[in-house]
């Protein structure tokens, strides 16, 4: 089947989003198109307004629109406590469980030697000073249950050690291999509970 230049474009711009398929693809041109060009406008519009003004937040790097993000200006969460997880989405499971009170440190990812991503990207010297100047007494290690998460999270506990930090690592009842995206409040929150600390 042939398309226009314009809409197999389209298409190639769709399927770059992670898991759209090309069927998917496809599916969502044709919705796009049937939308009213208002419509279309507007959603172009808020995508090119969100890329231009959210930016990682200074202390934590979770996505936010001001230096300091809502959550670290917050002073009713406990600052001696402080959970690593690997993507901003990841906050959004944990602060659903109504659970965690602490404060957070974003990754944006996991150790990969093969595609060349070190601790530097990572920003994990970020999170050792920032242990060094004190105050924190406990850090969750919270990346996801799997190969890449599993030695992130090694790593970060033998870089932690030396500085007298209790580290953590939450309890699975999330399936091994999963992302914490996809677990439920209940399931998260049960985790957290289980949490044990890295030998």
């Amino acid at each position: 089947m042939l398309f226009s230049p314009a809409m197999t474009k389209l298409v190639e711009v769709f399927r770059r989003l992670p898991g759209i398929g090309p069927k998917t693809a496809l599916r969502l041109a044709f919705f796009l198109l049937s939308m009213e060009k208002e419509e279309v406008e507007d959603m172009a519009r808020a995508m090119v307004e969100a890329k231009r003004k959210v930016r990682t937040c200074s202390h934590c790097r979770n996505l936010t629109e001001q230096d300091i993000c809502s959550i670290c200006q917050d002073e009713r969460r406990d600052a001696s406590v402080l959970c690593v997880v690997q993507e901003p989405r990841d906050i959004l499971v944990i602060e659903k469980t109504g659970q965690y009170r602490g404060r957070y440190f974003v990754l944006h990812g996991y150790l990969s030697p093969v595609e060349g991503i070190g601790p530097g990207e990572l920003k994990i010297p970020t999170l050792l000073e920032q242990l060094k100047n004190g105050g924190v007494e406990e850090i969750i290690i919270a990346t996801n249950p799997n190969v890449e998460g599993d030695a992130t999270a090694y790593y970060i506990a033998d870089a932690v050690r030396p500085l007298g930090v209790r580290v953590t690592r939450i309890g699975f009842g999330l399936p091994v291999g999963g992302d914490l995206e996809y677990a439920d409040e209940l399931t998260m929150s049960r985790a957290l509970e289980a949490r044990r600390e890295i030998l």
